[in-house]
């Protein structure tokens, strides 16, 4: 596919996407929802990490309500079902480790993109908005699963009813997010993290992700069961064999993702 609304490069197992329409912040279109999932499904093939950030001064804006010529004249529930779920899937349900690397301003769907990350690291400058109720609407794109989980039923109804703008620090301080990271060291900071999980044992980060979001419907038993097998099967890895060797060795482990 050839993009047109975003930026997709691959460097030493670093997938890396840009939101590239910054003069409007970054804004969803249609045509960006299919370019972003596109570049998802290609990086899951052959990078070790991938990374989501916006181009300009925001992360994403949100829905483009200038992507038809009547902005009401839209079908939402087709559109989140069609166009948002499938993109929101994609990044959550990616074998690789993902990271959303917030540059600036993410707004209602955009703030929403951004949390379905692994892993979410923002500019100290940046902010979070569940803009929705500002227009007559509820939090969509998975803002209703993500933020009760993330920081508690009282801060996800506050959020989404109030409609505030919450700082990178606060969402930080919240658990919103992993890291708020100085603007000037930002950049350096997040590529040092990504550099880091590419290089590193690729079938272990998958397993993380697995029994960590399956512990939400798990008892401890389950849990526990999940545990021994999913190491179990990292057990039997190269990286494993690697890793270990490396300890013994007092030297870094050279992992392969394999």
């Amino acid at each position: 596919m050839y993009y047109d609304t975003i930026i997709y490069s691959e460097t030493a197992g670093l997938g890396l996407i840009t939101l590239n329409r910054p003069t409007v912040m970054n804004a969803l279109t249609t045509r960006m929802r299919a370019e972003l999932l596109h570049a998802v499904k290609a990086a899951e093939k052959t990078a070790r990490v991938l990374v989501l950030t916006g181009a300009g001064r925001a992360f994403c804006s949100g829905q483009d309500l200038g992507d038809r010529a009547n902005a009401t004249d839209i079908d939402l529930e087709r559109t989140l079902r069609d166009e948002y779920e499938p993109l929101l899937r994609a990044i959550y349900d990616c074998p690789i480790p993902t990271i959303s690397a917030v540059n600036g301003a993410a707004a209602g769907a955009g703030a929403n993109l951004a949390l379905a990350a692994d892993v979410v690291i923002a500019a100290q400058s940046a902010s979070f908005i569940q803009a929705f109720t500002r227009i007559g609407l509820i939090p969509d794109a998975g803002g209703t699963y993500w933020l009760p989980r993330q920081i508690g039923a009282a801060r996800a109804m506050g959020a989404a009813l109030f409609a505030d703008k919450i700082s990178a620090d606060q969402a930080a301080s919240w658990g919103m997010i992993y890291e708020s990271i100085a603007d000037v060291d930002f950049a350096a900071h997040w590529k040092a993290r990504a550099a880091h999980l590419a290089a590193g044992p690729t079938a272990a980060y998958r397993a993380v992700k697995t029994a960590i979001r399956s512990s939400h419907g798990n008892s401890l038993d389950d849990q526990l069961l999940l545990e021994a097998k999913l190491q179990g099967t990292c057990g039997q890895t190269h990286d494993f064999k690697e890793g270990v060797l490396a300890f013994m060795e007092k030297r870094p482990a050279r992992f392969e993702g394999r």
